[in-house]
């Protein structure tokens, strides 16, 4: 721990000062009370504004001042162009002129002389500091020289090479063979990240150029070729489900999923609805606190997810005493994540939204909108009309964010909750009225996406 670092007169100091800042301006006052949940979505949040991902490992050192070596450059750029900088020196800069206090004039004293003999050191100790100077000054050259010499600085990142393929069309479990090369890559270090989730991080190096990984879930993913911090190459990943998929997750991270294979029909009286005898039956402890996800990932679906316009009926049948019961609505696209998160209205500082580039949080923002009885039937409709949204709850406006990036098309849909969802309807659609998706869930062959 580094907690007597001052920043205005180190740079250490002013790394930690700058994470601070980010991760307050996110809503966590305290950064002593971090999980690593909260550190996931800052890195997500930092590498959705800034193109330039920061694991959650070290967000974690820096933030604490477990570090002797000063970040990266492009490691400082981020956090501080993430503040609206312009770059790490444009950040110092301004945080030094902020530091600047005018020192009072001393009042005018009258001096008492006293004399006072000057002792001089032997000459040989004079002789001792001089060398040992020359010698600190010498091996802080060589440091810097090696470190920020042109020849080793991180390069080359057009000469890499990444692409993928699966060993089956949609199985999940599904495993995916990664084909890199790195060789003639400039960097400390190397990663294949599978998705967005930081935790699915593995570690690769020069002359191997083979690496499989599982894909535990259905959905469209981005795998990334990393450099140090720096994504350096991406490609696409499609696990299709075709039919709903339905799973469970323990809220820890690198928990796989547990599947849940219903052994009585989802659909009971135009309603999906998932039977607690299934969870019984799938092994799945009801009362420890999970997330309960139903997803659709049709092979192909080739709408943009600019301009369309979403409908469903649901409402959520909690398992457990949850303090704060939680439902989100997501349509996956290809590039971005978009959902809302709705709770009760005491808990809506864990309401959260994001569209494309825009996260909105409970914390930090007021979703007060989004909380309600979630045990209750709400329609609810999500319109799309060149990236400006509109959400209503039974023809209510609640939220209306927007995004600039583009994101894609649109791959899937979701519905996650730490209760169990019921689904009365859905239709997916697009501006022009031409349908995409659409299931009153009549009968239980509906279940099948066609």
């Amino acid at each position: 721990m580094m907690d007597d670092v001052n920043p205005t007169t180190n740079e250490h100091g002013l790394v930690r000062e700058c994470l601070t800042e980010i991760f307050r301006f996110n809503g966590y006052d305290d950064v002593a009370k971090l999980t690593q949940r909260d550190y996931e979505h800052i890195s997500n949040t930092i590498e959705a504004k800034t193109t330039i991902l920061i694991s959650v490992s070290t967000l974690k050192r820096l933030l604490h001042g477990e570090f002797t070596r000063i970040p990266q450059t492009a490691t400082l750029n981020a956090i501080s162009t993430y503040l609206g900088y312009k770059s790490w020196q444009d950040y110092k800069l301004s945080f030094r002129k902020k530091s600047v206090t005018v020192i009072p004039k001393e009042p005018v004293r009258h001096e008492i002389k006293v004399q006072t003999e000057v002792v001089k050191p032997p000459s040989n100790t004079i002789k001792r500091i001089t060398v040992m100077s020359v010698g600190i000054v010498c091996v802080i050259v060589a440091v810097l020289f090696i470190r920020y010499a042109p020849g080793n600085s991180p390069g080359n990142f057009d000469k890499a090479s990444f692409s993928a393929e699966k060993t089956t069309s949609n199985d999940i479990p599904n495993t995916v063979v990664f084909h890199y090369n790195i060789d003639d890559v400039k960097a400390d270090s190397f990663f294949i990240q599978q998705s967005w989730d930081v935790n699915r991080r593995v570690r690769i190096y020069k002359n191997k150029y083979t690496l499989t990984d599982i894909y535990y879930e259905p959905g469209y993913h981005l795998a990334k070729l990393i450099a140090n911090d720096s994504i350096i190459k991406t490609v696409d990943v499609s696990i299709p489900s075709d039919g709903w998929f339905l799973f469970a997750m323990d809220p820890q991270p690198k928990s796989n999923p547990e599947y849940i294979k219903p052994t009585v029909p989802l659909v009971k009286n135009g309603v999906m609805i998932l039977d607690e005898i299934d969870l019984t039956s799938s092994h799945i402890d009801k009362t420890k606190e999970k997330k309960y996800v139903y997803t659709l990932f049709p092979s192909e679906m080739h709408v943009q997810s600019d301009n369309y316009i979403f409908k469903t009926r649901v409402r959520m049948r909690e398992l457990r005493n949850n303090f704060c019961p939680t439902l989100m609505v997501e349509v996956w696209t290809q590039r971005y994540f978009n959902f809302f998160q709705s709770t009760s209205k005491g808990c809506v500082s864990e309401a959260m939204a994001e569209f494309g580039e825009n996260f909105l949080s409970g914390k930090n923002n007021d979703l007060s909108a989004l909380g309600y009885d979630l045990t209750e039937w709400v329609d609810v409709e999500w319109m799309v009309k060149n990236r400006q949204v509109t959400i209503s709850f039974n023809g209510k406006v609640v939220l209306e964010p927007s995004y600039k990036k583009d994101v894609g098309y649109i791959t899937g849909i979701a519905f996650i909750s730490n209760g169990l969802p019921e689904i009365d309807y859905i239709e997916l659609k697009g501006l022009d009225g031409r349908v995409v998706y659409e299931n009153d869930f009549s009968e239980a062959a509906a279940l099948d996406d066609n």
